[in-house]
């Protein structure tokens, strides 16, 4: 496969690429400063424009003929761009998982191919060979590097399901989590403008997949505050977040579902619990997950089957990044057999019966790794 990806940036990359073990040099490495913040989240990103920008840098243009917003160095930073990206369709990634590698590129190393990081963190994902990425030659080589990224990223169960940050989190582990989000429109634009310069690379129908390449992402950009329940701050386990509010273009079923959740808040978890009497005195008649999607639901007129593992089989299903109020979530386990769900309120927010010991509760998207979404109404 190295060879494969080698060769397609032999073929429509060069002369900027170097193939095979090649590696391109950072020739302004106090541009870079990996794992900084970035302030700027590129939400107006002209895509034509950038289009217009990768051709002419993958065409040979200088530096100062070019600018992309979000790059400071555009004529080194897009050929490690489109190594990425033809590394991916060499190994039939589709297409959400190059904008993953894009995004998490981004965020490490600004698509650079760095010679020091954190520690012995070297190169475009800042992959340390002492955590078994390879050697320090092996992951300058930006084939490699990209390569080793996807085959871990592959590796993660419900990728495909996740928000770009929690797929790049489950394969980086970084001390800053909920970093990656803030590169998902510049590496999306960057995605669509690079594989369009391939045979067959600009179709959504390359990669394992085709369903799910072809599905929007999970997630949303990271640049709207709040959407993933992160502007309400710390919530007090069995409290209502200050501001909150059902939206006010629920569906009325899932309004009166949500409602009757709430009044449940701060009665504990009790697996096998039915939750018709959360807050009397006999311990079975407390909520557990799916018991209190169950009830709750109920109250609205809506029948729901018993389980998380049933529950996940109804309604239809939803992308992530489309949740309406009222939408059942699903966490742990695998996409097809989860163990967790939860119900989804809106304004970033899901209120939940999580484990033994814990109170029912209201917490942000941005804890959960979401699995898969239905829509029972």
């Amino acid at each position: 496969m190295k060879a494969l990806a080698a060769g397609i940036g032999v073929v429509f990359l060069s002369p900027i690429l170097i193939a095979g073990t090649g590696m391109m040099l950072v020739s302004s490495a106090d541009a870079v400063q990996a794992n900084s913040s970035f302030t700027n989240c590129l939400t107006d990103l002209d895509t034509d424009k950038v289009a217009e920008q990768v051709t002419k840098i993958l065409d040979g243009a200088h530096g100062k003929n070019v600018h992309i917003e979000g790059l400071d160095l555009p004529t080194e930073q897009v050929p490690n761009a489109a190594t990425i990206v033809a590394t991916g369709l060499s190994l039939d990634v589709p297409k959400k998982g190059q904008i993953i590698a894009l995004a998490t590129a981004m965020q490490e190393s600004r698509l650079h191919n760095l010679n020091y990081g954190d520690r012995d963190s070297l190169g475009l994902f800042q992959q340390r060979p002492s955590q078994g990425w390879g050697s320090a030659q092996e992951i300058r080589d930006p084939v490699y590097a990209s390569e080793q990224f996807y085959k871990h990223l592959l590796k993660v169960d419900g990728w495909q399901q996740m928000t770009i940050t929690q797929a790049a989190q489950a394969v980086q582990k970084s001390g800053l989590p909920d970093a990656y989000a803030q590169w998902e429109n510049l590496a999306t634009a960057l995605q669509d403008a690079i594989a369009k310069t391939f045979p067959s690379g600009g179709n959504d129908t390359g990669g394992k997949d085709t369903d799910q390449a072809k599905q929007p992402s999970t997630g949303t950009s990271g640049c709207t505050p709040g959407q993933d329940g992160s502007g309400f701050g710390r919530i007090p386990e069995g409290s209502v977040p200050k501001g909150y509010s059902i939206p006010k273009d629920a569906d009325p079923k899932a309004r009166k579902a949500i409602e009757w959740a709430m009044h449940q808040l701060g009665t504990l978890y009790q697996w096998g619990g039915s939750c018709t009497n959360a807050h009397g005195p006999d311990p079975m008649g407390r909520c557990d997950c799916s018991s209190l999607m169950q009830q709750a639901y109920a109250h609205a007129g809506v029948t729901l089957t018993r389980t998380t593992y049933t529950q996940v089989n109804e309604g239809k299903a939803v992308s992530p990044a489309q949740l309406k109020p009222g939408d059942l979530i699903f966490s742990r386990g695998t996409a097809a057999r989860p163990e967790h769900v939860g119900m989804y309120m809106g304004e970033g927010l899901v209120i939940e019966a999580p484990r033994t010991s814990k109170p029912v509760r209201i917490t942000p998207t941005k804890d959960w790794t979401i699995l898969a979404a239905r829509r029972v109404i």
